[in-house]
């Protein structure tokens, strides 16, 4: 009984949860007069929305754009916090904590204090409506470094001891033992970069003018009309265009998110 109470309340929350995307799922079937008419369901379903999203932006080149991008930054993400975490734990030298904790206080510092001084650092380098300008600033977070960081100190010591007896190198022990025992933390902070940098909208908007280089998020304010009478079905048909691969990958890596969020709990 208790077991049924519980499934009963997480279904009835799931449901809270997901209903603002079950009704954007519906109003992008819908017709004019079905909004005019506070309609829940569409009268009839129609991909009028869909074709029309495709017809007033250029929907597959911003989505390319942000799966370039955002894949970019995931891969970046993964090799350059895991290089630093792997020197913050196995590598010794000088001031290592103050610098750790150096880096853990750029966590506190707002974005948007940071947009003018790497708005005037890309245009000093002439990276204005390019895609280096939207990869290259989120390349690397002070979050992956704390991820992967914590995730490191779990491992056991004696492998390292085990590893500098056979001659181990820095850099093989970081290929072969701190890498592929950290698949978990790895696929967690991938999903989280791909979808924070797929759902990047303000610095986008502001480094880009050329539609070439401009996320899906660009995108859809596109379809906004600035008029008083916004065509709604056609905004929601790009919102879930642009919901969906995000969603799968949630979906699909929810385990790593789990597993790499835990695994560096047990030692700090």
């Amino acid at each position: 009984m208790k077991k049924m109470i519980l499934y009963i309340l997480l279904t009835i929350s799931a449901f809270f949860m997901f209903a603002p995307i079950l009704y954007a799922f519906s109003v992008s079937f819908m017709s004019a007069s079905d909004i005019n008419n506070a309609a829940i369901l569409p009268s009839s379903l129609s991909l009028d929305a869909y074709q029309e999203a495709a017809n007033r932006i250029p929907l597959l080149q911003f989505l390319a754009n942000s799966f370039l991008i955002a894949t970019s930054v995931m891969i970046g993400q993964i090799i350059l916090c895991s290089l630093a975490a792997y020197a913050f734990v196995f590598i010794p030298f000088k001031g290592k904590n103050v610098l750790f904790i150096l880096l853990l206080s750029t966590m506190l510092i707002p974005f948007e204090s940071t947009i003018v001084p790497n708005h005037v650092t890309m245009i000093n380098l002439g990276w204005l409506d390019t895609y280096q300008s939207l990869i290259v600033p989120t390349i690397v977070t002070p979050f992956g470094v704390f991820l992967l960081r914590q995730h490191f100190l779990t491992m056991p010591k004696e492998l390292w001891d085990a590893a500098q007896m056979d001659g181990c190198s820095y850099f093989r022990y970081y290929l072969s033992f701190a890498l592929p025992l950290s698949k978990a933390t790895l696929g967690a902070l991938s999903i989280f970069a791909f979808i924070s940098s797929w759902n990047s909208y303000l610095w986008p908007l502001i480094m880009t003018s050329n539609d070439n280089v401009r996320p899906i998020q660009i995108g859809l304010k596109m379809l906004v009309s600035s008029q008083a009478s916004t065509n709604w079905p056609i905004v929601m048909a790009g919102a879930i265009i642009a919901l969906v691969p995000t969603l799968i990958i949630l979906f699909l890596g929810l385990k790593y998110i789990r597993r790499g969020l835990l695994s560096g709990s047990i030692k700090g």
